[in-house]
């Protein structure tokens, strides 16, 4: 079986490949192999890239941006480290961990990265990531390694490793010397002869040193990053523009969705013609600040920036509702006189919340983050999309006191509501 995969690794296919089922085959034939060298965490992108001539940057990016929408990222990632095996080794780690040839993995690390890949495959494809992202992922990430086979399959295809003999046959234990059949045949008694007397071979001579490696050929360079950044900035600068002047689509998510367009293009092109590594530098923030925007709606919560403090002393100075778009609201109702009732509501987009009521106080509550941590009289939730959590606490003294009905509700953050 190792002797056809390696057949079929030398032979290039300048024609390209035909159907499906020959693809897959020649892809599993001609697998990347992760490199000694250059690789960050098991060498996976370093292998691909290396593989079709593309920068491995690009196929990092792409892993990163697939975990982030979807979840599948991480678990396709590990799953490559099992199946690619590593340059100079026969096999595969997973190929290894069944007897089928050697592997520099430890058998032992084999075993706890394919543990460690079925919570997070389940992670990925239990639906509760983004709806069904991980499913989406998942075929967007294989049929882009399909395509890329297709393409650039015969592109720096893999050196044949050759298995070592480990068998020893009865033949290697000859106990005749060379050269002693003739003298068998006539006769000569081996036990009876000068030992000085046999015709000994010369000792082989020292295998000749390997060549050392060619020198590797310089990374291309070009304008390309160069270029996409000052594109990036100014599709930014108009989308911004725009936005502020009341044209409702260009919100901070679409514009971010097309700084990343931009970055994505120059990224690809860049990955060809040689520049553009570091856009990923700028890539990967605005991917994660462009989740948590599309997730929050923290456009829906008014009020400015900055910090909020308010520690009213009567009914009369307690405010009907209390914002901010960012920051820190800290609201101490601890000096409220209990002959009035009291309603009042805060909104956050993002940052704290910490409120305090009076310790005799009859608080009916509903307490809400949308993805942040909740603690609201002891009761805690924390996660995305958790229901909110309501109820009545009539405080320290059972039912009587302050009559004070609260809620708090923000985008992003924690959410305390305590007893002074």
């Amino acid at each position: 079986m190792l002797g056809t995969m390696n057949d079929t690794a030398e032979a290039p296919k300048p024609q390209g490949l035909g159907g499906f089922e020959e693809t897959v085959k020649d892809f599993w034939a001609s697998r990347p192999r992760r490199p000694a060298r250059g690789g960050k965490i098991g060498g996976v992108a370093a292998a691909i890239g290396n593989r079709y001539g593309i920068d491995p940057v690009i196929v990092r990016v792409a892993f990163v941006t697939a975990t982030v929408f979807g979840g599948v990222g991480a678990s396709l990632y590990l799953l490559c480290w099992l199946l690619f095996p590593a340059e100079g080794d026969e096999v595969s780690p997973i190929e290894s961990l069944f007897g089928q040839g050697r592997s520099s993995m430890s058998k032992h690390i084999t075993i706890v990265l394919a543990i460690l890949f079925f919570p997070l495959s389940s992670w990925a494809f239990a639906g509760g990531w983004f709806d069904g992202g991980g499913i989406i992922g998942a075929a967007m990430m294989v049929t882009a390694l399909y395509l890329l086979h297709r393409g650039r399959g015969h592109v720096n295809r893999p050196a044949p490793v050759t298995r070592v003999a480990t068998d020893v046959g009865p033949a290697a234990f000859s106990m005749s010397a060379p050269g002693t059949t003739e003298r068998a045949e006539s006769g000569w008694d081996p036990l009876g002869a000068d030992p000085m007397a046999w015709d000994l071979p010369d000792p082989a001579p020292p295998p000749a040193p390997a060549p050392p490696p060619p020198p590797r050929a310089p990374r291309r360079t070009s304008k390309i990053g160069v270029a996409t950044f000052g594109i990036a900035l100014l599709v930014a600068g108009i989308g911004a523009a725009i936005g502020s002047s009341g044209d409702a689509w260009f919100s901070p998510q679409h514009v971010i969705g097309l700084v990343l367009g931009v970055l994505g293009v120059g990224m690809v092109a860049g990955a060809f013609a040689g520049g553009g590594r570091k856009l990923a530098i700028l890539a990967v923030p605005l991917s994660i600040a462009g989740v948590a925007l599309t997730t929050v709606p923290v456009a829906d919560y008014s009020g400015g920036l900055g910090d909020l403090r308010a520690t009213p002393v009567s009914a009369a100075e307690v405010l009907p509702s209390y914002q901010r778009t960012a920051g820190t609201v800290d609201l101490d109702l601890t000096r409220l006189p209990a002959d009035v009732p009291v309603t009042t509501e805060v909104h956050l987009g993002a940052g704290d919340t910490t409120i305090r009521v009076p310790a005799t106080a009859d608080v009916t509550y509903s307490c809400e983050s949308q993805a942040g941590d909740v603690s609201c009289f002891g009761r805690e939730s924390n996660g995305v999309g958790i229901a909110p959590i309501t109820g009545v606490d009539y405080g320290i003294d059972g039912p009587g006191g302050l009559q004070l009905t609260l809620k708090a509700d923000q985008g992003v953050g924690s959410l305390e509501v305590r007893r002074g």
